[in-house]
């Protein structure tokens, strides 16, 4: 049984200067605001794949499955929204729109299809909370 399948992205807040060793992606530097990572939710578990993200931020679980768990096993760093679009494969999509409005952190998420990555970074939480959900609603009415 699933908790819902569908899309989801993840607003991360990340309080200081990092430097993080993303997998064998490899390192970033990353700057101090918000971070929006895509990803799907569909097959086994469906969106209780959030939960695994939100135990992994909280300190609660230590093993890293995709690029997104190096940013959320990083102390300074907070889930600060979860925009989700149930039912519905869109995670592409929204993860190119996110890179053309946002900074793309280049090589991350997206080992998996074309896009050059589903991590974007934008200085303000707040605006890029506003830019996520835009890119879901744009994505569910295309």
């Amino acid at each position: 049984m699933t908790d819902g399948e569908g899309t989801y992205t993840l607003v991360i807040a990340l309080e200081t200067d990092a430097t993080i060793t993303f997998g064998a992606a490899g390192e970033r530097a990353l700057d101090p605001g918000g971070y929006a990572y895509t990803g799907s939710a569909f097959g086994a578990g469906g969106f209780s794949r959030i939960d695994r993200h939100r135990e992994l931020a909280a300190g609660e679980r230590d093993t890293r499955h995709w690029h997104v768990d190096y940013l959320l096993g990083y102390d300074a760093t907070r889930i600060a929204d979860i925009v989700k679009t149930p039912d519905a494969d869109v995670e592409c999509p929204v993860a190119r729109t996110l890179a053309d409005e946002c900074e793309p952190i280049e090589g991350i998420g997206a080992s998996d299809c074309d896009c050059n990555t589903h991590l974007v970074y934008a200085p303000e939480v707040e605006d890029l909370r506003q830019v996520v959900e835009h890119a879901h609603e744009a994505a569910r009415q295309a």
